[in-house]
């Protein structure tokens, strides 16, 4: 019988048991507290090379990409960190900017418009890419197909094919005593047949000649602009060199010539109106792609994506320049600028 408090004595095997057990659960605690060097080793982070033609590192489409990588929980510096190359307006610099990231050694190549990623394109097969603002993938020989890219690269289509008739109608809103529209195009740039095929359909439909042009420099562009009179009007689908929208923009205010442009941006800088995809939502977008990638997918399942915010916006101090009203419908819809 046992002593009222006193706990029963246990077999000399038992207390040996019990002890080693102690033993293995201190071993393990002390595992979990000091794991090897190899566990306290902090993967580094990826490195995403950028190639555009901006002026600036602000670009909307990067800004976008890395407002869009957060939001996916992907956090620039501890997860990600970024080599920009902006080449301001120069086009030929972006096969050497290319170049330079493959030889740094990135992990992907994020790239705007057109150029950029075919310079991209040419200095590597292996490195996946992501693009942002080419206006039809498959025309200009980026992918062979949407759906299935074939390559290590694929990204976000800025729809410049499937949105030509739409800025036609626009612009014919708009102005409606417009007969002539000069379509005027980035001559580098593959994917504009498509786009003037459709454009010159659609345009039959309407009633309205177009005059497709394609400049490679603001001296062309200049010759071209000679040809323009008061009742013609300006259509500048997104190409790769930033300055000609520039110097149409300065033009159209000039000579009191209505122009359409591919995006909003433009707008901002005093251009007529837009109907198109925005940069920065399209940099949003393209991280989704990017996050995929870092995390193990390959570019050639992922298809090619259209753009999904398209904007229709208006200035209306140019259109007050130009001596236009804008109609109300156009009013209710847009964005609209005054400066």
């Amino acid at each position: 019988m046992h002593h009222r408090g006193r706990a029963p004595r246990m077999p000399g095997g038992s207390h040996r048991l019990r002890r080693q057990l102690i033993r293995i659960a201190v071993a393990l605690l002390l595992c979990s507290a000091t794991p090897p060097a190899q566990a306290q080793e902090t993967r580094r982070p990826f490195r995403i090379g950028v190639i555009n033609a901006a002026y600036a590192a602000s670009h909307p489409t990067i800004e976008g990409l890395k407002a869009g990588l957060k939001e996916l929980g992907i956090e620039h510096g501890r997860d990600v960190t970024f080599d920009i190359r902006f080449t301001e307006g120069k086009l030929d610099a972006m096969p050497a900017a290319a170049d330079a990231l493959v030889e740094a050694g990135v992990d992907l190549i994020f790239t705007s418009q057109e150029a950029a990623t075919q310079a991209a394109r040419d200095a590597t097969r292996s490195v996946p890419i992501v693009f942002t603002l080419v206006g039809d993938p498959t025309g200009a020989g980026i992918v062979s197909k949407l759906a299935q890219p074939g390559s290590n690269v694929t990204g976000i289509s800025s729809l410049q094919t499937e949105l030509v008739a739409k800025r036609l109608e626009v612009l014919r809103t708009l102005a409606p005593t417009v007969r002539r529209v000069w379509l005027i195009y980035s001559g580098v740039d593959l994917s504009t047949t498509p786009m003037i095929d459709k454009a010159l359909a659609a345009a039959q439909r309407m009633n309205l000649e177009v005059v497709p042009k394609g400049v490679l420099d603001a001296a062309e562009l200049k010759r071209v602009l000679r040809e323009v009179r008061r009742d013609d009007a300006l259509l500048v689908p997104e190409g790769s060199n930033p300055d000609l929208a520039i110097a149409i923009i300065e033009q159209s205010r000039a000579s009191r010539v209505p122009a359409i442009f591919g995006t909003a941006l433009w707008v901002g800088y005093g251009g007529l109106v837009s109907y198109g995809p925005d940069y920065y939502a399209q940099g949003v977008q393209a991280a989704g792609l990017v996050a995929k990638i870092l995390r193990g997918a390959r570019p050639h399942d992922l298809p090619v994506e259209g753009a999904e915010k398209i904007d229709l916006a208006v200035n209306l101090k140019t259109a007050e320049l130009l001596g236009l009203t804008v109609p109300r419908k156009i009013l209710l819809r847009a964005d609209a600028f005054r400066r």
